[in-house]
């Protein structure tokens, strides 16, 4: 049994991280051995995720004290849970999906990641595929770069013509 304090200091310190992390994933480790799992922590801290095993109601709390609606994720907020977070959006996902290779018992059982609720295995494929937000940036950023060069190309070779014409428009007014 937690004492009450001990309670309100975990809702506290989770409903903070999930406000900094707002892209989480809920999962079941409770089939890992205390060895597994230990080299589990080892590898996602290796990775900059952080794995926070919480009881089902203290993470509904802390879910409130974050500003979500706990019951956003109430399907899978049975039986052992575990928050997952890191510094990219889509990091634990493929973290997950590498480590269910090794331990297939672990269990996926949801996420809210880019502001979707995402429930269920079949959704980890989905997440681990979709590219974070600096990977979309620098998509965005590789594609407006050829069309601003033409514009600025277009607009050097514009000013060029127009210096061209206003140099003969001055020597003809000076003739």
């Amino acid at each position: 049994m937690i004492p009450k304090h001990k309670k309100v200091e975990i809702v506290e310190q989770l409903g903070e991280a999930l406000r900094a992390h707002p892209d989480f994933y809920v999962a079941d480790f409770s089939r890992l051995s205390a060895p597994q799992m230990s080299r589990v922590r080892m590898e996602s801290y290796d990775q900059a995720i952080t794995i926070k095993v919480v009881k089902n109601t203290l993470l509904r709390r802390a879910l409130e004290k974050a500003g979500y609606d706990p019951d956003m994720l109430a399907p899978v907020l049975e039986g052992p849970s575990a928050v997952i977070y890191g510094e990219s959006a889509t990091a634990p996902a493929r973290f997950f999906k590498k480590l269910q290779k090794e331990y297939p018992q672990v269990e996926f059982k949801g996420a809210h990641v880019y502001e979707g609720v995402y429930i269920g295995k079949d959704q980890l494929d989905r997440l681990a595929s979709l590219k974070s937000r600096e990977e979309l940036i620098g998509d965005i950023v590789l594609a407006l770069q050829a069309p601003m060069r033409n514009v600025l190309g277009s607009l050097q070779s514009a000013g060029q013509k127009i210096a061209g014409i206003l140099k003969t428009l001055s020597e003809k007014d000076q003739s």
